[in-house]
């Protein structure tokens, strides 16, 4: 799934709307005005200092790159210790699968009729001769347990198959030698839960007789694990134990390896006395380092204890301290105490090598199992991310005190030519005269033609915000919305740039207000006035759509509400600056077509999920999003999140507007505005052309006449005792973040 990195793009500060008594909203306008006074003054030194900058940056990429390194260095650990876990968790749960599986087939031979018969007669022949190990091995129930044994060891592969009575003696073996002998080292623990009718798995240990090796040489005191299940009499009580003798080597060691992290990482088991009770990884350098003898055929199963040498033995350190009086390693101290735990601070392991691990206790087997790794490997990456850090930082003051010099000398040039240019306010033909208002992209001025004489709104691209793509974004503006001509699309009389390299262009200045203030204010519209409204509107999309322009950013805020020649009610359409040429394929890196464009309240679904298909209908779903806040004073969805909104206008059908105002609307216009809000675009109205004949049909279409909207203006607007002129990009206090522009990458690349 693509990975969504939302930017909000907000055209000034976010301010809590709602119903304020008359006090709060003069205290918040004088707050506000105070906050843009100090903030221009704060702005004004800033020019003033820019010699500042390069110090203050540098101070400021210390800190961040403080953060982010403590940051990468918690989240390195936290994957390290998630790492160590992972694999620690797979390998106890296939030891604990295949320590489960050798005791249910020590179990199945054990509970078989036969050997239970040969096995309770084995006993009362030690019990009568107890001395004799002769009348065991010429018995011919021990005979018989050889041919039942025969099978388990061709095919199973193990060492041998016994029966121990329940005090260790052994009662019967494929071998003579073991047989009547009580001496074997066998943990008194397994032969305890034996006793009390469990089965069980030793922990390795020496055997006493010889076994052929890999090489085929006979050689006594290998590691040897003993799986073994109780020989029940009639009444079920446990008489003896049946055991399979099983090479640790084979499967235990093997088990434990599978899963290893990297070119240190091991997996190892070890008993209460630290005992190593599996294969180490790095046998050839134990050998190296004197921790088992240097012979071909030397292992460190049984021969390596897990204790602390206080020195790193790899790098070619000896300890000063004899075997016995070593410590256990931290990873071992810890979990003898049948403690599971993990450490990525790092400690000493075996060999004196600082590791990071993690490890659990396996009481019912009496031995644990830890998985390490070297440090140095764990954390490879982080080290090299801290070294290219400190490297690039110096880099960075280096750079910052060459820039430090340069922007002095900058500077005072800057600020001279800046000085003429707001002393001469001039940009080309046009004069500029007072500030009307500062948006997301630029400043706004009212100004005048020198020749025509004509007042004209000046839009300026700040140039602290100029980039490749804001230039791009604001001349495609131009030139797309100059190619309309609709009366009801806001005009564009000229655009340019000046020698200092700011972009600008004037366009017709509008008095009035927009229709988002004006239901705020002024509550819901009567449905002969929205139709009055949203035909004007429907009318600029007409022309826009057939010259394949799609707007993509329809809402009441980018919709002026103004009078031209005696006629009031006159719509504008603003801020063509998200538009989408259909047929321009060179428009594609500005505004790419998988980029999700527009404002959370009027997204169309298909513009929320696939961006890359909207067309002239989605424009319509907006289009009827406006009508429904025009009707009812409340945007279709609302949520506390833009993710929220989004997933509503994908998923939830619009309430009625007759449900959502409480009182009936007329069908055909509740009609009108319901079917631009399908979800499916096909079952929308399929042309902005489509939508002013069906709003001319609307049975309260013309009610409003010139003489009501002139009656309202003079009423509620001429009567406004501070009435300022609006340029098109006045700014617009949004409820919410939902009610800003927002682009949404959807891009697969990082």
């Amino acid at each position: 799934m693509s990975e969504l990195r939302i930017c909000v793009v907000f055209s000034m500060l976010l301010l809590k709307s709602g119903s304020m008594n008359a006090s709060k909203t003069s205290l918040g306008r004088s707050f506000s005005r105070s906050f843009l006074k100090s903030f221009t003054r704060t702005r004004l030194f800033s020019k003033r200092s820019m010699w500042v900058w390069p110090i203050a940056g540098t101070i400021l990429l210390l800190v961040l790159g403080l953060m982010v390194r403590a940051i990468v260095e918690t989240s390195s650990r936290e994957t390290v210790a998630d790492t160590l876990q992972t694999i620690l968790d797979a390998d106890v749960a296939a030891l604990k699968i295949w320590l489960g599986r050798e005791e249910s087939l020590a179990e199945v031979l054990a509970e078989e009729s036969r050997v239970r018969e040969l096995s309770q007669e084995l006993i009362g022949i030690e019990q009568q001769e107890p001395e004799n190990r002769d009348a065991l091995l010429h018995s011919k129930s021990l005979a018989g347990l050889r041919d039942e044994f025969r099978s388990e060891l061709e095919h199973l592969g193990y060492l041998d198959v016994g029966l121990f009575n329940l005090k260790g003696k052994v009662l019967a073996s494929s071998r003579d030698e073991p047989i009547g002998r009580a001496d074997l080292p066998i943990q008194q623990s397994a032969l305890e839960q034996v006793r009390e009718g469990k089965s069980t798995v030793t922990r390795p240990f020496e055997s006493l007789f010889a076994r052929k090796t890999e090489s085929g040489e006979l050689k006594a005191n290998l590691p040897t694990m003993l799986a073994m299940a109780p020989v029940r009499d009639e009444e079920g009580k446990p008489i003896a134990a049946l055991a399979l003798l099983i090479k640790p080597e084979v499967d235990f060691t093997r088990i434990l390896s599978v899963a290893r992290a990297g070119k240190t990482g091991e997996t190892y088991a070890f008993d209460k006395e630290g005992v190593m009770l599996s294969q180490s990884r790095f046998d050839e350098d134990l050998k190296l380092m004197g921790l088992i003898p240097d012979r071909e055929d030397s292992q460190s199963i049984l021969n390596v204890q897990v204790r602390d040498p206080e020195v790193n033995m790899a790098e070619g350190d000896r300890p000063t301290i004899r075997m016995a009086e070593r410590s256990l390693t931290r990873m071992a101290a810890s979990a003898v105490q049948n403690e599971s735990g993990i450490d990525v601070e790092g400690y000493r392991d075996y060999r004196g090598v600082p590791v990071v691990g993690a490890w659990t206790w396996l009481p019912e087997y009496g031995m644990g199992i830890a998985t390490e790794m070297d440090q140095s490997e764990a954390y490879r990456s982080y080290y090299l991310l801290r070294y290219t850090f400190w490297g690039l930082f110096g880099l960075l003051i280096i750079g910052s005190i060459a820039i430090f010099f340069f922007t002095v000398i900058v500077a005072k040039k800057d600020q001279e030519t800046r000085r003429a240019v707001i002393k001469a306010k001039q940009l080309g033909q046009y004069a500029l005269e007072e500030k009307l208002g500062e948006g997301g992209m630029g400043v706004v001025y009212r100004g005048q033609h020198a020749m025509l004489r004509r007042p004209t709104a000046i839009k300026l691209l700040d140039i602290e915000k100029t980039t490749d793509e804001a230039v791009a974004r604001f001349e495609r503006e131009v030139q797309l919305t100059s190619q309309l001509n609709h009366p009801n699309t806001i005009a564009i009389y000229d655009y340019g740039r000046t020698p200092e390299g700011v972009f600008y262009y004037a366009m017709e200045l509008l008095d009035g207000i927009n229709l988002d203030d004006l239901v705020k204010e002024f509550g819901p519209l009567p449905e002969a006035r929205v139709i009055h409204l949203l035909k004007q509107v429907a009318g600029s999309l007409s022309e826009a759509h057939q010259r394949g322009v799609i707007h993509r950013d329809i809402k009441p805020a980018n919709i002026f509400l103004t009078h031209r020649g005696g006629v009031y009610d006159f719509i504008k359409l603003l801020d063509f600056g998200l538009v989408k040429a259909v047929d321009g394929r060179e428009q594609a890196s500005l505004t790419s077509t998988n980029a999700m464009a527009g404002t959370p309240m009027y997204l169309s679904p298909e513009g929320i999920n696939h961006p890359d298909q909207v067309d002239a209908r989605s424009d319509l779903y907006a289009f009827g999003a406006v009508g429904y806040y025009l009707l009812t004073g409340t945007t279709v969805f609302d949520g506390e999140t833009i993710i929220e909104i989004c997933m509503k206008h994908v998923q939830d059908e619009p309430e009625r507007l007759s449900d959502r105002l409480g009182k009936p609307v007329s069908p055909d216009l509740e009609r009108i505005i319901m079917q631009c809000l399908e979800k499916d675009p096909a079952k929308r109205p399929q042309s902005a052309s489509e939508l002013v004949l069906a709003l001319t049909h609307c049975e309260h279409d013309c009610q409003w006449s010139l003489q009501d909207a002139s009656d309202w203006w003079k009423e509620h607007m001429e009567s406004r005792s501070a009435l300022e002129k609006t340029a098109t990009d006045t700014p617009r206090i949004p409820k919410a973040s939902a009610d800003a522009t927002l682009i949404v990458n959807l891009s697969e690349e990082d």
